[in-house]
């Protein structure tokens, strides 16, 4: 998809969901496609924080260089330990 179709279809899905797409912090996501993703499973009106809430859901974690986490590179509570 051209690069000025995406910035259209975000701005169109942020507006509709009631973020204002000028006081978006840029770079918010190195992926439009995950972007897009979130906005589309909000209701009209969501806003900001649901955005951003439905974003960091729908993210993959990213490792130390950059790529997803494997799960041993997921901080987990070891629970208690026996002496």
């Amino acid at each position: 998809m051209p690069h000025a179709e995406i910035v259209r279809q975000l701005v169109e899905e942020l507006e509709r969901v009631g973020v204002d797409p000028d006081q978006m912090v840029a770079g918010l996501t190195s992926r439009a496609e995950e972007a897009l993703r979130a906005l589309r499973a909000l209701p009209d009106g969501a806003g900001p924080a649901a955005f951003l809430a439905e974003l960091r859901n729908q993210s993959s974690p990213v490792g130390m260089h950059g790529a997803a986490a494997a799960p041993s590179d997921t901080p987990h509570d070891p629970g208690p330990t026996s002496p």
